[in-house]
């Protein structure tokens, strides 16, 4: 099994994103400082060595006679205030055009000789040593050229001592800037850590919200966030027990029902009693079967959020599939049962699947507790294409419900209380219907119809 490499930590990811820019930063600019100085002092140094180069060829004269030649007009004591310095050698030389020595040291030549009016610099050897030359060249009082060089430690030592001075100063400060960086990081990094702990000890049964005490916003909202995510697995582990709970309770219901049944009709010889309990046993079954139907039911809608598409469905073939299903229910039960506004082709933008289901537990609740308490019983699937919406409704004119009970249906578990037929439910018709509207992001009421009844409504939007 290959290992997995370790990562490296948050702090020295921010210590590495910080320190190696700027160290970057800190080296391209010490180098750019310590070249413009070292240009500056080079200049000034070549300056007062152009200098010299100009003295020593102001004193070049030509000789009185027949031979005109030049000559350096300068004594034993002015050579020397020339060529004094405390601490560089200062060599010079004086040649003609063909490269003859006229005066200075033997040996002392540059790279080239050169018609250049200009002052030429360069680095030439001299006695094994390398020497800084300045090259000029005159005309008067004759065609000639002055070279005078120096050694270069004055030079040298300056730039390192330009170097001493302006480098290691930073190089402290960037240091200290790392160590503080280092301490600052660590601290603020201290909240996560104590978060960690916290959250790495805890029971997984443990859902209260755990300590934050960042010094940071960012910490904060992320404690909060860790703090909101616990609340929510904390209220949908306690939903699950509750549901849990309410599934065992009205399973355990019908089952005992059925088995009572069986237990009595065992005991019984007579066939017409073992037809009755049979017939009982039959109702309790369809009743559990039923609750078990709406429970997957409800799960596939939790699942079904994640996958949900919607597109353009025909809802009058939906409603007009629907009906024609309830209908052999609803005529074995005596119950009216019609459709509305779907004789014409009208489009919203759903799932087919979830409107077959808000139809079917619609119909369903409707066919068991909308049957009017006198008179003829009417279901009636009603289809309004509105401007901006489309409205699909179920009404019926059963007993209907208190005000009270009306802002409850839609919970899990909630029944009516207008006849014992209530009773005879799970509470899940219209929490089914509940979510299936929220998956579809649209709206469901509930309404009570005039003289008594019940209107469910679902607003859907349209196609675009």
């Amino acid at each position: 099994m290959t290992a997995t490499p370790r990562k490296p930590s948050l702090r020295n990811r921010l210590l590495r994103h910080v320190l190696v820019p700027l160290a970057v930063t800190w080296l391209l600019g010490s180098a750019l400082v310590v070249g413009i100085a070292s240009y500056f002092a080079q200049q000034a140094f070549d300056r007062a060595l152009l200098d010299d180069a100009y003295l020593v060829a102001s004193h070049v004269r030509r000789v009185t006679g027949e031979s005109g030649a030049l000559d350096l007009s300068l004594s034993a004591q002015e050579m020397s205030t020339v060529l004094f310095d405390q601490s560089e050698s200062l060599y010079f030389a004086v040649l003609s055009p063909s490269g003859a020595l006229l005066a200075g040291h033997a040996g002392l030549r540059p790279l080239q000789l050169e018609d250049n009016y200009k002052p030429h610099f360069d680095a030439i050897e001299y006695q094994g040593r390398v020497l800084r030359s300045v090259t000029i060249h005159r005309e008067q009082p004759g065609n000639f050229y002055v070279v005078m060089a120096q050694t270069t430690a004055s030079r040298d030592h300056v730039l390192q001592r330009l170097l001493t001075f302006s480098i290691v100063p930073q190089l402290l400060l960037l240091m200290g800037l790392a160590a503080w960086l280092q301490r600052a990081i660590e601290d603020d990094l201290v909240p996560l850590a104590e978060l960690e702990h916290a959250l790495g000890r805890r029971d997984a049964r443990d859902l209260t919200p755990v300590p934050v005490s960042g010094t940071t916003r960012d910490v904060q909202r992320l404690g909060q966030a860790i703090n909101a995510l616990l609340g929510r697995i904390a209220q949908s582990v306690q939903a699950q027990r509750e549901f849990s709970g309410n599934v065992a309770h009205e399973l355990r219901t019908p089952l005992a029902g059925i088995r009572a049944l069986a237990d009595y009709g065992l005991r019984q010889s007579d066939p017409q009693v073992w037809r009755e309990q049979l017939q009982g046993i039959a109702q309790s079954q369809e009743r559990a079967s039923h609750l078990v139907d709406q429970l997957l039911a409800l799960a596939l809608a939790d699942e079904a959020q994640h996958t949900l598409e919607q597109k353009p469905v025909a809802l009058d073939a939906l409603v007009g599939e629907a009906v024609l299903r309830f209908l052999p229910r609803a005529d074995a039960a005596g119950v009216d049962l019609g459709a509305r506004g779907a004789d014409q082709p009208v489009w919203a933008l759903a799932n087919d699947a979830l409107i077959e289901g808000i139809l079917n537990n619609l119909l369903d609740n409707a066919l068991r507790y909308g049957r009017a308490p006198k008179g003829e019983s009417h279901i009636t699937v009603s289809v309004v294409d509105a401007p901006q919406a489309v409205v699909l409704s179920v009404i019926d004119n059963g007993p209907g419900v208190s005000f009270e009970q009306l802002k409850k249906l839609t919970q899990r578990w909630v029944q009516g209380s207008a006849g014992e037929a209530l009773k005879e439910g799970s509470g899940l018709g219209l929490a089914i219907v509940n979510e299936y509207v929220r998956l579809l992001g649209a709206k469901v009421s509930v309404q009570t119809e005039s003289p008594h009844g019940l209107r469910v409504s679902i607003t859907l939007n349209k196609p675009l």
